[in-house]
């Protein structure tokens, strides 16, 4: 029988419509596996075809096209002697060439959406026109035409079974993985420039504190007598001593929540030096353990606040990070992120305290370095983080540096340069090695400085005025305003009414910038305050500028990125309502 009415190709994987005909042995099929007849005596022939610039294996079972191969088999080409191959071996490997077929079929099955993918990209590349692009976040992903499956296939896809298993595409999908659980989508996109050096070094503060804990408890342990034979009752009725009076700290101090809001840093560094402070007392109470009670109630009370103050200032932190106003999101990373530090830090501090034992001694020196660790983890966290927010420090700068210059600083550079405890200036000494500003200027950071310690929101009316006269000026030089600002004894007091806003401060602070230069470069001091809110006088000129001026230097100050809805400060309580009388 001739060639082509013996030999059956059959197709297996077809990623393109092609018009000629099977037995053509088309140039676009990757695999073609040509079916004959089986003479008993012959062998298997791979033999390869070349189509288009690559090769492809055909797989000919049978002695090739011989004319005859098959004029004694009754059974048809596909009958009982068809699938044998006989080649003088025993009889026990009759059936290994068949098993061979199905599985060279089932590899060929099985890398069909591979094989189709790989082709369709490089068919695809060629025409631009044809491309779609997924956007999920920030991640860009190219999609081509699948004709086979009538789809779009992601143009990088995996082609064979060994890039599928190649390290670094292992390693690219525990990357993705990773950043799924513990960045938020759209990641870098999603988030403010700085929330990656802040996570980074959060969480190695967190293994150092977790480490801290472990030393802490095990100290306790000690202490409340457990393995000396202690009574376990009595050991429960200490310990519920010291945690419930350590929990009336936190009671006592949630009344102060604003002023963390004005300086989070500065109040988030101090709770990290009280929880190490407490960490410190836990494990000095085996030296004391008639005194457990007393000092694990004094440890217990400052964990408690800091717990409370990391809370409170973590919420201020998340809400700059989240660009795109993903609160939710931000902070559930944030916790996927701590639990990993704490996971982390507990297992090496079990393994630390097994080293340590119940040597004090041991225990307060690795408690000492793990401190420094901790501290310096803290601090550089918080210098990465760039607050949008104005408080009276932030706001006195902008507003110093845009009387100068005439444009608002950027966000970075304010940030670096304010202190962390504004209100103490002793503990405000920057390290040698820091970088300098070199956009702000000396007078806008002394500036800033003076005001934030001069500055007095929501005083008494009654403290700052002593006769009508001065009443009936102010009120109506700001009768128009939330506020009403005046100087005396060397403050810059403002006195806010009902009606005053965040907005409102935040104008009122913009005016205190103002009399602060006029008073300083221009020598025009205070003549009282009925003389100061007459025409020409310094509160009539400076409020004159503040009412042209204030829309101004907020669009500059929103262009480079900070919120201007309000101030971010800690008034005191009072207000005043003024009532006018109607003519």
């Amino acid at each position: 029988m001739a060639c082509a009415s013996s030999c059956r190709p059959l197709f297996l994987s077809s990623p393109f419509p092609s018009s000629s005909s099977p037995s053509s042995c088309s140039l676009t099929t990757p695999f073609l596996f040509c079916l004959s007849p089986i003479n008993p005596s012959s062998k298997p022939i791979i033999t390869t075809l070349t189509a288009n610039s690559g090769s492809f294996p055909v797989l000919s079972v049978g002695g090739g096209c011989d004319g005859g191969n098959n004029n004694n088999n009754d059974d048809g080409p596909f009958g009982s002697d068809s699938w044998r191959w006989n080649d003088d071996s025993s009889s026990s490997s009759s059936h290994s060439y068949p098993f061979l077929l199905f599985l060279s079929s089932l590899l060929a099955c099985s890398s069909h959406s591979q094989l189709s993918s790989a082709l369709a990209r490089a068919n695809g590349e060629t025409e631009e026109d044809d491309v779609v692009w997924e956007v999920r976040g920030s991640k860009w992903t190219k999609l081509i035409p699948d004709f086979s499956d009538d789809a779009f296939v992601v143009s990088n896809g995996i082609s064979n079974l060994t890039k599928l298993l190649s390290l670094s595409t292992l390693w690219g999908q525990c990357r993705d993985l990773v950043m799924r659980l513990l960045l938020p989508e759209g990641f870098p996109d999603s988030v403010t420039s700085d929330y990656l050096d802040y996570s980074l070094w959060r969480g190695v503060q967190g293994v150092a504190s977790q480490v801290s804990g472990v030393l802490a408890t095990q100290a306790l342990l000690y202490a409340v007598g457990l393995g000396k034979g202690a009574i376990p009752t009595a050991a429960a009725i200490n310990w519920v001593l010291k945690d419930g009076i350590g929990y009336l700290s936190k009671i006592m101090l949630s009344k102060y929540g604003r002023h963390f809001d004005v300086n989070p840093k500065g109040w988030r560094l101090f709770a990290d030096l009280l929880e190490n402070a407490a960490f410190g007392l836990e494990i000095l109470t085996p030296s004391f353990p008639h005194l457990f009670v007393l000092i694990g109630a004094i440890a217990g009370a400052g964990r408690s606040a800091a717990t409370l103050i990391q809370a409170a200032t973590r919420s201020c932190f998340y809400a700059g990070f989240a660009a795109q106003r993903n609160f939710a999101e931000v902070i559930a990373k944030g916790e996927a992120q701590g639990m990993i530090s704490k996971s982390i830090g507990i297992g090496l501090g079990i393994a630390l305290a097994n080293c340590i034992g119940s040597s004090t001694s041991f225990a307060l020196a690795s408690f000492g370095v793990v401190t420094w660790i901790h501290m310096y983890c803290n601090l550089k966290s918080y210098q990465s983080i760039q607050l949008r927010t104005l408080n009276p420090y932030r706001a006195s700068l902008v507003f110093s540096e845009y009387l100068l210059s005439g444009q608002a600083p950027s966000i970075k550079e304010v940030n670096a340069e304010e202190p962390l405890f504004p209100a103490i200036p002793f503990l405000n000494l920057l390290s040698a090695n820091r970088e300098r500003s070199v956009v702000l200027s000396s007078e806008a950071k002394q500036a800033a400085s003076k005001i934030e310690l001069r500055l007095q929101l929501g005083s008494k009316l009654s403290d700052i005025v002593s006769n009508k006269e001065d009443v009936l000026a102010l009120f109506n030089l700001y009768k128009d305003e939330g506020y009403i600002l005046t100087e005396q004894e060397g403050k810059f007091c403002v006195v806010l009414k009902e009606s005053c806003s965040p907005q409102d401060m935040l104008k009122s602070l913009f005016q205190v910038n103002y009399l602060y230069w006029l008073e300083r470069n221009a020598g025009i001091e205070s003549r009282g305050a009925s003389n100061d809110c007459r025409q020409g006088g310094r509160l009539q000129i400076s409020l004159e500028y503040v009412q042209r001026e204030f829309n101004h230097v907020k669009i500059d100050s929103e262009s480079v990125g900070w919120v201007t809805d309000g101030l971010i400060a800690r008034p005191l309580p009072n207000r005043i309502r003024p009532v006018y009388a109607t003519v």
